[in-house]
């Protein structure tokens, strides 16, 4: 079953440009990172998914509803984390909290107390008195207290501490881990690679790779380094070629049976093949992209 599904969702503002053609499909339980730089339409693609702004055209559905006849029933089943978060700057925290969950009709007192502990959070003080990165967290305990199964998370861990970071991705594991499933939107690669099982990646607008990281890797290219060797294997698609003493790195983009045999012809003492991180795939499909325009 999908989670979510879209068909050639298209948002735009005027003449100008918010999302094209999405065809996007998450299967229940996924942990899914949306990846692309600020500008890329990432925020656009969920607001419409929510029902908060209308596509311009093509349709979605989230949890088997139409995103344009059933936004309510949406809201009240998605734990939502917009980019930038906004409270009334009087109230406390735990008024907060309170009013979100009665907004649900929903009594979370016991979960809210529990995430409050973990993330350090004092439910007393007003929100006129917290850090951004408190604010932050008043965000996440609202899209979280409610124990929803499906996350909806735009960039949820800027303005975190390394500390609170790690935290709010052991508490997403656990719901992942339960049966709930994970929309990740973000632009920090790291943590798409160490928490994602697969990768959406989207730019000006555009889906232009979507796949498990290995396969997007395997997609790419790999990075080859010869110890003891001064020359370069007789075959296509080698790039980036660097060379430092006895020793020559470089990227290659193709089959791995055609690397292996090429380098069964040359003289070297070792061999280090390694595959690409996400932030080298990322950049090599945008680069792939760019030359394609």
């Amino acid at each position: 079953m999908n989670v979510i599904e879209t068909d050639s969702l298209t948002k735009y503002y005027g003449k100008s440009r918010g999302i094209i053609d999405l065809n996007i499909e998450v299967g229940q339980g996924e942990f899914l990172g949306f990846v692309g730089p600020n500008g890329a339409g990432k925020s656009t693609a969920i607001r419409t998914l929510l029902g908060l702004i209308s596509p311009t055209s093509g349709s979605a559905s989230v949890l088997g509803l139409d995103i344009g006849k059933s936004r309510t029933e949406i809201l009240s089943r998605v734990g939502y984390l917009p980019s930038e978060t906004a409270f009334y700057n009087g109230m406390r925290v735990s008024e907060v909290l309170e009013l979100s969950a009665r907004l649900r009709g929903i009594d979370c007192t016991k979960e809210a107390a529990v995430l409050c502990e973990r993330l350090q959070l004092d439910k007393t003080k007003k929100i006129r008195q917290l850090s951004l990165g408190n604010r932050k967290k008043v965000g996440i305990v609202c899209a979280l207290q409610h124990l929803p199964e499906l996350y909806i998370l735009d960039e949820p861990t800027s303005g975190l501490d390394p500390l609170m970071q790690q935290e709010f991705y052991n508490i997403l594991k656990e719901r992942n881990s339960q049966g709930a499933t994970v929309f990740l939107s973000s632009h920090i690669l790291s943590e798409v690679a160490r928490y994602c099982g697969r990768a959406v990646i989207i730019r000006e607008g555009r889906i232009i790779a979507a796949d498990t990281l290995s396969v997007l890797s395997a997609k790419g290219f790999r990075r080859v380094t010869l110890k003891g060797a001064n020359v370069l294997p007789l075959i296509d698609g080698i790039s980036e070629v660097r060379r430092e003493d006895s020793e020559v790195t470089f990227a290659y983009r193709g089959e791995a049976g055609k690397l292996i045999r090429a380098l069964s012809d040359l003289e070297f003492d070792d061999i280090t093949i390694t595959e690409p991180s996400l932030d080298e795939i990322f950049m090599d499909y945008y680069t792939a992209e760019e030359g394609h325009r």
